[in-house]
């Protein structure tokens, strides 16, 4: 019996990136929650495997030749859990460099804009003081549209955003895309996208790793400790 991977975790888009790939490789793993509303991710213990305070991180007890290994940031661990399993990272060098640029540009355009006009939209506004600010939502509302734009020319001729094959790209990105109508889009004139969101949206192992601890998923817009630690520290 292989020995569970330590998976560090809370239930966001950033999260569920790793429930469902362990979920898609098979792997077992132990969830360790790491209440970011409560202030855990600041505890000295976690920040000696996360020394940037954000979660998911991970600690293989099997890693590179059999010694333990803990792993933070969420593409990092996508890209060591495909090359551990030998899945979802690429059958070909040339499908492999397609994985890496979309993951890439999920970890850097993807989920810090979709994740700033959340922000914006929803959660600065329910602060106290209030921080309306139609600029900054108009911006991040604009820049999130734009990169949904982008998934669907590219999912016009790909089956999925690296080709024809399911990757960690697809898990990289369907979290923060399924929560599109949160970031105020639309889909009306991204059919590609759509048809993307409805198919990853159905494989069990999505389903699986979406639902892990989502019952301790709060409301940050009424949430003021929260608010506090998150927004404020």
């Amino acid at each position: 019996m292989t020995t569970p991977i330590e998976l560090h975790y809370w239930p966001t888009p950033n999260g569920w990136k790793i429930t469902i790939a362990l979920e898609e490789m098979g792997l077992p793993y132990e969830v360790k929650l790491v209440n970011i509303g409560a202030g855990d991710q600041f505890d000295p213990a976690f920040l000696k495997i996360a020394p940037n305070n954000r979660m998911p991180a991970i600690v293989d007890p099997d890693g590179p030749d059999g010694a333990p290994i803990s792993i933070f940031e969420s593409g990092a661990i996508l890209q060591y859990l495909a090359r551990k399993t030998g899945q979802f990272g690429g059958p070909t060098e040339r499908d492999r460099i397609a994985v890496d640029q979309w993951l890439m540009w999920q970890m850097g355009g993807l989920g810090p804009m979709a994740g700033q006009t959340h922000h914006f939209l929803k959660y600065a506004p329910a602060m106290d003081p209030p921080h309306d600010l139609p600029y900054a939502k108009d911006r991040y509302r604009a820049e999130t549209a734009r990169l949904y734009g982008v998934m669907d020319r590219q999912l016009a001729d790909n089956r999925y955003l690296a080709g024809d094959f399911y990757s960690i790209a697809d898990m990289a990105c369907w979290g923060w895309a399924s929560m599109w109508e949160g970031q105020e889009q639309t889909l009306d004139d991204k059919p590609h996208l759509a048809r993307w969101l409805e198919e990853v949206s159905a494989r069990p192992a999505v389903i699986a790793g979406r639902a892990v601890a989502a019952e301790a998923r709060s409301n940050l817009q009424t949430d003021k400790d929260a608010q506090k630690l998150l927004f404020k520290r």
